[in-house]
């Protein structure tokens, strides 16, 4: 029987998620990113996972989140220290599915537990209005190199406390 909302949920990431997660980061850009960057970007930008040993430290290293759609690995997030969000990857058939906002949501909370009163983002160009519709707001544009190419990006913030909260 088929359900009219399927079921989301989130788990920490395991080692033996690796490949899927490389899949999705990869089938990520190379489907949903091709409006703001070219192909030769995309390719130097998921190149970044060629590494698997390396993609696998840079998971185990910081609080990576996967998000379940029907129990089956659909997107992942991670928080580097207590305030940077460095991954957000959604798969393009999840897309549009609150894949993402599950991830930041649970990220945002997160964050906030450790003690962050703001959380940093370096969004690609594609999902800086994601972040910007969250309240995110844009603090300036960078350029990364990945491999032989250049790509724009954007640094946002967004408060999570007020201004002399205490906590």
């Amino acid at each position: 029987m088929a359900t009219a909302h399927p079921k989301l949920a989130l788990r920490p990431y395991l080692p033996s998620d690796l490949s899927m997660l490389v899949e999705i980061f990869r089938a990520s850009i190379m489907d949903l990113t091709g409006d703001d960057y070219s192909e030769a970007q995309q390719q130097a930008w998921a190149s970044r996972a060629d590494d698997a040993a390396v993609f696998a430290k840079q998971l185990g290293s910081q609080l990576t989140l996967i998000a379940l759609l029907e129990g089956s690995p659909v997107g992942f997030a991670s928080l580097a220290g207590r305030d940077k969000i460095d991954l957000l990857y959604v798969h393009p058939a999840a897309a549009g599915q609150g894949v993402g906002r599950l991830l930041i949501d649970a990220l945002e909370k997160l964050a906030g537990g450790r003690g962050a009163d703001k959380l940093i983002v370096d969004a690609s160009d594609t999902a800086r209005g994601f972040f910007e519709k969250r309240g995110y707001v844009a603090q300036q544009r960078n350029t990364v190199l990945a491999g032989d190419e250049w790509l724009a990006n954007t640094t946002l913030h967004k408060q999570l406390t007020e201004k002399g909260d205490a906590r």
